[in-house]
């Protein structure tokens, strides 16, 4: 039976919301949960905005620097790291996390309060010595990185907490400058972005509601339906409630207006949970225009009304249906088709960090083998003169330029349209082939590839 972690006492400053944080860890690992899912869930009842923003980074930042984090303890413990009970190997590291990157916690707040968070399950109890001598020790002696001169990608792999492999992917793709200033960006803290629900208001009317609920905007995005906040959002706000805006990352914003459908159109979403996208196409068509948002996923669907209901949107039809088999369409009848395709999301490490312990080298060409046949399907039902996007939040070749490469040679009635779209968010985010890519490193975004493609009339 798991570990209950049982409520802190209140005596401690901090020491719930670290209660709170060691929780979600233990679920990610053990569960392999997703932390900002778990958030998502448990920060609304945290009532005290520096617990919610305390309890983000602990989470986050302590996946994030995971490697890193246990190159150092394992210098610092005779028992191997892998061998330690889970709860006491997740309050040490979230506590070296605070050591090492939290500058504003005093040290001695930091080892007290892990020492007493092992008395929040009875059984470690045993465990504070431990926990206190490690710490203790981390404090009083730091440990050298690997030499770069000698092995670059262990130096790499440990001073950016990612996997080796995964580092000499990244080095291949990229080349070292890049890919170390890909890892750096990757353990970074993602903007919080909204997307405004502009059927309910103008930019500035949404703004003022959003800031009168005691969220702060950080700046307004290039498109006028962005907006990112300084700090967390509010979901227990009356402008959430009512549907004023939803999460959504830059990036995934864009994608929705990189296909551009004309007000009253129809579109097909070939792969529409959790239905950030859908939603999107819907306010961009209008009460006259219809979404036909598909998904093999039915609990995902069951998410995404939800999401709809609470925008109010009602002009999307949903349909649980594999896409890579086949989709409830006419062929060659669509004239707007968003294949938004599963992938590795190697480039949302920002927001997902746990992806870089358990994404495996296969990973890459087994999902672009998923994303072949369902670019297929989309294409089949894409009339003459219409337009499929297709887009990953990944930064892999093989589920990007790769893919297309791929799908040009199998269909060359398709082109990529080299000027996909006017708007001053994509400039500078298209290349000479006409493909949108972002990166979290050069503009600040998730990494993304998107190409829209064009069926000759």
């Amino acid at each position: 039976m798991a570990d209950r972690i049982h409520r802190a006492p209140a005596k401690r400053p901090g020491l719930e919301a670290r209660a709170v944080a060691l929780d979600i860890l233990l679920r990610v690992e053990r569960e392999k949960a997703f932390a900002d899912v778990l958030l998502g869930h448990r920060l609304p009842a945290v009532t005290n905005p520096a617990d919610r923003r305390l309890i983000t980074q602990l989470v986050l930042g302590t996946i994030a620097w995971q490697l890193r984090i246990d190159y150092e303890l394992a210098r610092y413990s005779s028992r191997k790291i892998e061998e330690l009970d889970p709860a006491v190997r997740a309050i040490l590291r979230m506590g070296l996390y605070q050591l090492r990157w939290l500058t504003r916690i005093p040290n001695h707040a930091v080892v007290d309060t892990s020492v007493e968070l092992t008395r929040t399950t009875p059984r470690l109890a045993a465990a504070g010595g431990f926990v206190n001598a490690i710490l203790r020790s981390a404090l009083r002696k730091s440990v050298d990185l690997p030499d770069r001169a000698k092995d670059e990608t262990g130096f790499l792999a440990v001073a950016y907490s990612h996997p080796r492999w995964m580092v000499e992917r990244f080095i291949t793709w990229f080349g070292v400058a890049d890919a170390e200033a890909i890892m750096r960006a990757n353990n970074e803290a993602a903007p919080t972005a909204l997307r405004l629900n502009l059927r309910r208001g103008t930019p500035d009317e949404i703004c003022e509601r959003i800031t009168r609920d005691g969220m702060t905007i950080a700046r307004r995005g290039p498109l006028p339906e962005t907006v990112v906040l300084d700090g967390a959002p509010l979901f227990n706000s009356d402008s959430f409630r009512e549907g004023l805006f939803t999460i959504q990352s830059e990036a995934s914003q864009m994608v929705a207006r990189l296909l551009d459908p004309a007000p009253g159109s129809t579109v097909v979403d070939c792969a529409a949970a959790p239905g950030g996208k859908s939603t999107h196409l819907a306010e961009l068509v209008g009460g006259a225009g219809r979404v036909l948002a598909l998904d093999r996923n039915q609990a995902g669907l069951v998410h995404a009304r939800s999401v709809a209901k609470r925008l109010g949107h009602k002009n999307i039809d949903w349909a649980c249906c594999d896409s890579a088999d086949g989709l409830p369409v006419r062929t060659t009848s669509a004239h707007n088709v968003l294949l938004d395709a599963p992938c590795t999301g190697s480039g949302t490490m920002r927001e997902h960090p746990e992806l870089r312990w358990r994404l495996q080298p296969g990973d890459f060409a087994r999902m672009a083998k998923l994303q072949e046949q369902m670019l297929e399907q989309a294409a089949a039902v894409t009339a003459p003169g219409g337009a499929v996007v297709y887009s990953v939040c990944s930064l892999a070749p093989q589920e990007g330029a790769n893919e297309i490469g791929t799908f040009l040679q199998q269909q060359p009635e398709f082109s990529v349209d080299e000027k996909p779209s006017s708007l001053d968010c994509f400039a500078g985010l298209v290349d000479a082939d006409g493909f949108v890519r972002t990166r979290p490193d050069r503009d600040a975004q998730d990494g993304f590839f998107a190409a829209r493609l064009i069926r000759r009339s």
